[in-house]
């Protein structure tokens, strides 16, 4: 399979979830909209490593794939916590953040 139809898939791929940041609200579609784009960089990393034949874009993967699961641990944390406190995740609400 040509390696253009890699670049393709993450090039769509990513602007899903671009559209998805700039155009939702909530702050969790947010967040997996973020993992979305994270995921087409991983798909195009891993696509020119294999075009190379190195290790290099596996080894940025896994890279990547750790800081994103800590992200989501994080990030899933303080948005329980912000939804337990204020009753909603919009981020139009200008007093999520305040306290």
């Amino acid at each position: 399979m040509a390696i253009g139809y890699y670049y393709a898939l993450s090039a769509l791929l990513f602007t899903i979830g671009l559209a998805g940041v700039l155009v939702r609200r909530n702050a969790l579609v947010l967040f997996m909209c973020v993992e979305l784009m994270l995921n087409a960089v991983n798909l195009t990393l891993v696509a020119a490593s294999r075009m190379w034949a190195g290790p290099d874009g596996h080894v940025f993967v896994f890279f990547v794939i750790v800081v994103a699961a800590s992200e989501v641990v994080v990030g899933l944390a303080i948005l329980v916590n912000l939804f337990f406190r204020r009753g909603t995740l919009d981020v139009d609400v200008p007093q999520l953040l305040r306290y």
